[in-house]
């Protein structure tokens, strides 16, 4: 075992014994979908209270601009926000799905602003990926340099679990491989199935993203990034390999890459939750699909999609109407299945009973 997997346990050991003299205050697991306007950055945080914070949005204001304060770096400023609300003071483990700067873009501010323990990846881009996103290579530099500073770092590979000692979170995708066989509970076959995957959007690391189902008791979550193409495709056909999900973060901010109902009719989802922005993600044939979707009970957006036009979901269910607020979503699930949703604009919550 390597020195940075030893430290990697070792930070795992000691964050699982912190967290227990706090886990008796809280019974639930807490996510947070932030608004990070079009990128991705999901904060998890568990009942015994460790947290695994999923992406990391832009660096800077978003535009490619870098002020050199992290202070007024947008999106580290709006994870650090939610994590207060959560009440932790620290990020024990960081998963990046993929090398896009939408995704790693705002390690390097975020790490200024409060500890980050464990990084969990698929090592480094796809020798191609500067081919659709110019920034991937000095995106990736920078953060491989926060990262080789790090407590430790991890590489799963589909089928492992993560280290959180109180909830299961099972790795489905990375580096373009998939799950060998079904889950447990899960290899039904999908008559929606066609013959074959819808072309990703990009080709080089979208597919290549780390996905990951996070079970607690009753209760599945899925966010599997960016992941489009064959490796989606396979995860849904011609068995659907995870099973069934009571939320599930749509793949690549509910770009057409990702409206196949077939992947949909394989996860059978509860409620949906789109991380797009105003103009990027929420394509209109994936607002679409959702639409027709059976026993999909409610679909949440970050922000009114432009291009969705009239098959945008109703208000109460869009945390941000334009781009100049930052409210995130937030779930909050109990261990027998039942959860609750929030939009932080209306601080109005839904809640979800259990499966029967």
């Amino acid at each position: 075992m390597s020195a940075r997997a030893i430290r990697a346990l070792l930070f795992a050991l000691l964050t699982a014994a912190a967290g227990g003299a706090r886990a008796a205050a809280h019974s639930d697991l807490e996510i947070y979908f932030i608004d990070v306007e079009g990128g991705q950055s999901t904060l998890v945080v568990t009942p015994g209270r460790h947290s695994l914070l999923i992406d990391t949005g832009w660096a800077g204001d978003g535009s490619g601009f870098r002020t050199g304060d992290p202070h007024r770096a947008r999106d580290a400023n709006r994870i650090v926000a939610a994590a207060r609300d959560a009440g932790v003071d620290r990020i024990d483990y960081l998963l990046i799905t993929h090398f896009h700067v939408d995704h790693d873009g705002g390690v390097n501010e975020l790490a200024q602003l409060m500890p980050i323990g464990v990084f969990i990846d698929h090592g480094s881009p796809s020798e191609q990926a500067e081919k659709t996103s110019a920034e991937t290579r000095d995106g990736f530099a920078a953060y491989a340099k926060v990262r080789n500073a790090a407590a430790g770092h991890i590489e799963p590979r589909p089928g492992d679990r993560l280290p959180l000692t109180d909830v299961e979170a099972t790795v489905v995708s990375s580096a373009g491989a998939t799950l060998a066989g079904p889950l447990p509970g899960a290899g039904a076959s999908n008559p929606l199935c066609g013959e074959q995957a819808r072309a990703p959007g990009d080709p080089y690391e979208n597919p290549r993203s780390t996905g990951v189902v996070i079970r607690y008791g009753a209760f599945r979550f899925l966010d599997v990034g960016d992941l489009t193409g064959e490796p989606l495709f396979h995860l849904a056909c011609p068995q659907s390999l995870i099973g069934p999900v009571d939320v599930y973060l749509v793949a690549h901010h509910g770009g057409p890459d990702a409206a196949d109902p077939a992947i949909f009719a394989a996860l059978r989802p509860r409620a949906a939750i789109m991380n797009n922005g105003v103009r990027k993600g929420g394509a209109r044939s994936t607002y679409q699909a959702l639409h027709q979707v059976p026993g999909l009970e409610s679909v949440w957006q970050l922000h009114l999609s432009a291009e969705a036009g009239d098959s945008n979901f109703a208000a109460p269910y869009v945390a941000n109407l334009d781009e100049d607020t930052a409210h995130w979503i937030k779930l909050v699930a109990r261990a027998d299945g039942s959860f609750r949703i929030l939009n932080q604009r209306t601080g109005e919550w839904r809640e979800y009973a259990a499966r029967p």
